[in-house]
């Protein structure tokens, strides 16, 4: 961050103790890193690239060097439209593009018996795709995850569709701890940002270190207001007004993050994006102001005076 930041007061609210987490990162991951995705030979960019409103904001991501992609075969399906749109428009290009990005399709749907057609479906809607490289069981919980995840499986070795890893998201956060230090999937994405800090209790400190599952997370600018609702919160000009920017460089002060599935609406949010992350990392004090902000915008909080007193 630039210049002198001044820090809210504490929330008033119950305080959970302080987890034993690991520091922030000190450099942040940059678009044109690679990391080892399964154990197949994928390599993906830490920054995977999901809903977009404007199709050439895929093209502007993989020139500037992301090169994992994800959209559905089923739930918010019109909601990916541009990002299909996209990759149909980057595959045309040839040249090879299509050996150099990944594309992950996220399928809804808890039966075994559907987690077949939905895949084949999304790849057809897309010319040029020619296989789904990995297969993501989307919004799983710990009672049905079992069943689904023995088809991807199944699916994985007999290289259905040409995949070579398997992924789930999760919003149960237990079963997403299970399944990293399991080695369930070969990529978790979970949901963390300052309105929902709970990972750095119950998913953070479980992790095995020796697990090679991929670690991102999804919902990353949840719980961003922009300054005309802080300023009627009562934040004055003395406090920091946290930028789109910080929330992305909040998620990914956390190593235990290796990347982010982000949403980013147009090429100008992709170069913004770039931007911030060629900036210094948030410092633990930065981390804690945007979780107490975000208990504050949630109503969960109020400001505190100098004297502990509430605003």
């Amino acid at each position: 961050m630039q210049g002198k930041v001044e820090y809210m007061s504490a929330p008033v609210a119950a305080q959970q103790p302080i987890p034993a987490i690991k520091p922030p990162r000190t450099v942040l991951p940059k678009f044109t890193d690679r990391l080892a995705l399964g154990r197949r030979g994928l390599q993906v960019s830490p920054y995977c690239l999901g809903m977009t409103s404007t199709d050439e904001t895929v093209s502007v991501a993989f020139d500037a060097g992301i090169n994992f992609f994800f959209f559905t075969a089923d739930m918010h399906w019109p909601l990916y439209e541009m990002t299909r749109r996209g990759l149909q428009k980057l595959l045309a290009r040839g040249g090879g593009i299509r050996d150099q990005i990944v594309v992950a399709v996220v399928s809804y749907t808890p039966q075994p018996e559907f987690c077949s057609a939905p895949f084949m479906e999304a790849l057809e809607a897309v010319p040029g795709l020619e296989r789904v490289d990995v297969l993501v069981a989307g919004g799983s919980y710990a009672p049905e995850l079992l069943n689904r995840l023995q088809v991807y499986q199944q699916h994985l070795e007999q290289g259905f569709l040409g995949n070579r890893a398997i992924g789930s998201t999760f919003h149960d956060r237990p079963a997403s701890v299970q399944a990293y230090n399991h080695h369930l999937v070969d990529i978790a994405f979970i949901r963390y940002n300052t309105v929902h800090p709970g990972a750095r209790y119950d998913v953070f400190p479980l992790l095995k270190k020796d697990s090679s599952v991929l670690l991102y997370n999804f919902k990353n600018v949840m719980g961003y207001a922009p300054p005309s609702f802080l300023q009627q919160m009562g934040l004055s000009r003395d406090h920091w007004f946290p930028q789109v920017t910080d929330h992305y460089k909040f998620i990914l002060a956390r190593p235990e993050f290796h990347g982010i599935l982000c949403a980013p609406n147009t090429p100008e949010h992709v170069r913004a994006l770039h931007d911030a992350i060629e900036e210094n990392p948030l410092s633990e004090e930065e981390e804690n102001y945007l979780i107490n902000l975000g208990e504050v915008v949630q109503g969960r909080a109020v400001l505190a005076r100098e004297d502990g007193s509430p605003s």
